[in-house]
């Protein structure tokens, strides 16, 4: 195995083969603790820190201040019946501080994971100046593989008007380092990020607009579930525009104001502050790669099925293939890379990649789309269940719907969209049971436990036939 001593060079035993990764973040670390637990001698670079930006700048901290915001919420409007709490006061010193305690577990933990299973962990910046040569700080080594797992940065948004670059206008980082709650915000983009933003920021008492280019909310999504959610979150306060265009963006001694036309007209929106959320490209740049040849097509890694690129030995997994801009997506490629690596059989479904909005409610889905499938001529039916019909959803007081979308002739579930609560923890059911290529039979041939929201994925499968029983 490689070791680090303290002059930064790298120490290798003797193995069957080397790999090299580049990037701590989910992608990465996956890859390294699965080529050495097949047997390679593996070496991660990370020049900041293991976790990457889902866990240090993005996913962890985002859904770590979702919940303070959700708990701060219920408890100023006094949510549960019975409970009443009186003077509620938000201390957002101790929620970052919070935030900081989880990430710091987790990357401690992640840390933990990896020198157990004998990753070598340099804390240094990597170039990759041939296939199989790498640079870290000083040294160049060689590897029999070398995995990109570069990660994604936050687009760039170029907006009509004069130059808006101040505090006032902030991207998804620093809106999770904010150290004051702004009264009024315009977010720029209603995708996944901007959403989640919206939810976070309403719960805390911010006014908030949210304006979106595409004709729905999450343009990926289900047009049901988009409406859905733009109609939950309009009701809570929200002013969301869609098919809309930013046509200036002015920045005033005290505000921000964007002018916006969509189908509402054109309007003038003003606000403390503005957060861009118009998505993530891939990090790609800044590697050394100009002599390799490797392949990229809009600043992403072309890759085979293999996470490979078009450089033999050298493969590309997570945000940086630009395939799949989710961090369990990128574990399983890191996962499926190492195991190519190895010579073992890759197992991984790239055509059903969850995905989980942590908005209000919550949202997910894995498949196919309705637009999709009809776009691509192909018969299906519709099974939907209403959460007004479920026992868990009413305690709750939570609403929402679940559908799944089956083949007309065999039934094989070809998609299953969720707006409710615990959505993401109920769309796991359908991607496995879709990953055995499974039928609407199936789901309703399994007995789910009462009272859970899941069970009203079972009265959507029997919905199919037309036959719910609490429908």
């Amino acid at each position: 195995m490689f070791t680090c001593d303290q002059s930064g060079k790298i120490r290798g035993n003797a193995v069957d083969k080397k790999v090299i990764v580049i990037g701590g973040g989910p992608a990465g670390y996956a890859a390294a603790i699965k080529a050495a637990q097949l047997g390679a001698g593996v070496i991660l670079a990370e020049k900041h820190k293991i976790g990457g930006t889902c866990l240090n700048y993005g996913c962890v901290p985002a859904k770590t201040l979702l919940r303070t915001a959700e708990f701060f919420k219920n408890a100023v409007s006094n949510a549960v019946p019975g409970v009443i709490a009186d003077n509620v006061s938000l201390d957002w010193s101790a929620a970052q501080k919070h935030k900081e305690q989880v990430i710091n577990q987790l990357s401690n933990g992640v840390a933990a994971l990896l020198k157990r299973s004998g990753v070598t962990v340099c804390n240094e910046k990597a170039l990759l100046p041939a296939p199989s040569q790498v640079r870290i700080g000083n040294e160049t080594l060689h590897a029999d593989a070398v995995i990109l797992a570069s990660g994604s940065v936050n687009s760039p948004l170029s907006l009509p008007g004069n130059s808006v670059k101040s505090e006032r206008v902030i991207d998804s980082s620093a809106a999770l380092a904010m150290e004051r709650i702004p009264e009024s915000v315009i977010i720029i983009g209603g995708g996944v990020i901007g959403v989640e933003f919206a939810v976070m920021l309403m719960r805390l008492g911010v006014k908030t607009a949210v304006i979106e280019q595409a004709p729905q909310l999450l343009p990926s999504a289900d047009e049901e579930v988009a409406a859905y959610l733009k109609m939950t979150l309009e009701s809570e306060g929200a002013a969301v525009y869609t098919g809309a265009k930013v046509i200036q963006a002015v920045q005033n001694k005290s505000s921000v104001t964007v002018t916006v036309k969509s189908d509402k007209g054109t309007v003038a929106i003003e606000a403390g502050a503005m957060l861009t959320a118009v998505g993530r490209s891939p990090n790609t740049a800044g590697l050394g790669l100009e002599e390799t040849g490797i392949q990229l097509v809009r600043g992403a890694f072309v890759t085979d099925d293999y996470f490979q690129t078009n450089v033999h030995g050298v493969y590309a997994v997570g945000d940086c293939n630009g395939k799949a801009m989710l961090a369990h997506a990128a574990i399983a490629q890191g996962e499926a890379a190492a195991e190519h690596i190895m010579g073992v059989a890759a197992h991984i479904n790239n055509k059903l990649v969850p995905a989980c909005i942590f908005s209000s409610p919550e949202i997910a889905y894995v498949g196919r789309t309705e637009q999709q499938l009809r776009a691509d001529g192909i018969k299906y039916n519709v099974g939907r269940f209403d959460l007004a019909g479920n026992a868990r959803s009413i305690i709750e007081s939570t609403g929402g719907f679940v559908k799944v979308l089956a083949d007309s002739k065999f039934g094989e579930v070809l998609g299953v969209h969720i707006a409710g609560p615990h959505a993401s923890e109920m769309i796991a059911e359908a991607a496995v049971c879709m990953n055995m290529e499974g039928t609407v039979e199936d789901i309703v041939n399994t007995i789910h436990a009462h009272p859970t929201v899941s069970e009203a994925t079972r009265e959507a499968a029997m919905s199919v036939f037309g036959r719910p029983i609490h429908g």
